[in-house]
């Protein structure tokens, strides 16, 4: 038993139990800036079309891998923006031509 939550197969179907990865927790941290470095980072962010708080994870992420000190098994960074429609595939899908637009 590794304490990890399973997915059970179908009801009643008696397949073997998949386990899920739980999703980590995210750490909240109160971090003081000097104001004129705040609105330098979120300029930045704005730039980027990404939230302050985004630009600094990115950022630090990005410091510790450039320095070698970035965990293994430190996950991706979350996907920013809102998730895909359902049945509207993956942004990270490979790029497909759009299909020919017919006239009526």
């Amino acid at each position: 038993m590794t304490g990890e939550p399973e997915e059970s197969g179908a009801a009643g179907g008696g397949e073997e139990a998949v386990p899920r990865r739980r999703p980590r927790a995210r750490k909240q941290v109160l971090l003081r800036l000097d104001p004129a470095v705040y609105d330098a980072l979120a300029r930045w962010a704005g730039d980027e079309l990404r939230s302050a708080n985004a630009q600094i994870e990115f950022l630090l992420r990005r410091s510790l891998a450039e320095a070698g000190r970035l965990p293994g098994d430190t996950g991706p960074l979350p996907r920013r923006g809102r998730p895909p429609a359902a049945g509207r595939g993956r942004r990270d899908a490979p790029d497909e031509p759009p299909p020919p637009v017919t006239e009526p």
